[in-house]
């Protein structure tokens, strides 16, 4: 009911089944991560709030998208989540470490989401025209560095008129101010 209640907080309505597939991956994770350490977070209830809701909360942001890069995922978050939700997304999960990618791999299988891939290399040696149907509408990072170093790692894989989406806790002043030239935030 924690997911459910989440879920519709955030004024999303989901069918019963993607939420038990959001379960079956919040389940997935927690198991995997005895033993690969892929999340800090341990607690089930911690890991609906702190991941799943989170990564739900930009859903509203990608309406229009049909190709999403994920840059440095970790255990899946937020690609897998949205994959789940929206299956016509075609999410790419670029992971460096490989025990996390292999973990997404095998949430791939278990849940089977065919519209989820996973690129094993450091975002920069990724080339746009190497994701699955070229550069990608959508350029995703939760946590994953300063907006400067997202942008100069990865900005190259956003189409033209692409958008980077950086999700942080807070609003990050200085790192907007340090944002390289051409780049500005819309929201």
């Amino acid at each position: 009911t924690q997911l459910a209640d989440g879920i519709a907080a955030l004024g999303l309505a989901l069918p019963l089944e993607t939420v038990d597939r959001l379960l079956a991956f919040g389940e997935l994770l927690l198991k995997w991560n005895k033993v690969y350490n892929l999340t800090a977070i341990r607690n089930p209830q911690e890991l609906i709030t702190h991941h799943l809701l989170d990564s739900l909360a930009v859903l509203p942001y990608l309406e229009t998208l049909n190709r999403l890069a994920d840059i440095g995922s970790g255990g899946g978050l937020p690609g897998v989540a949205l994959a789940i939700v929206r299956p016509a997304l075609v999410v790419i999960s670029i992971e460096t470490v490989g025990k996390k990618a292999s973990f997404q791999q095998q949430a791939k299988i278990e849940l089977g989401l065919g519209n989820f891939s996973v690129v094993n290399k450091r975002v920069e040696q990724v080339q746009a025209d190497a994701l699955p149907g070229g550069a990608a509408e959508g350029v995703i990072s939760r946590a994953f560095s300063s907006l400067a170093d997202f942008v100069n790692l990865s900005g190259h894989l956003s189409a033209a008129g692409g958008a980077l989406y950086a999700m942080k806790g807070v609003n990050p002043v200085d790192e907007v101010a340090a944002l390289p030239a051409g780049w500005g935030v819309v929201e």
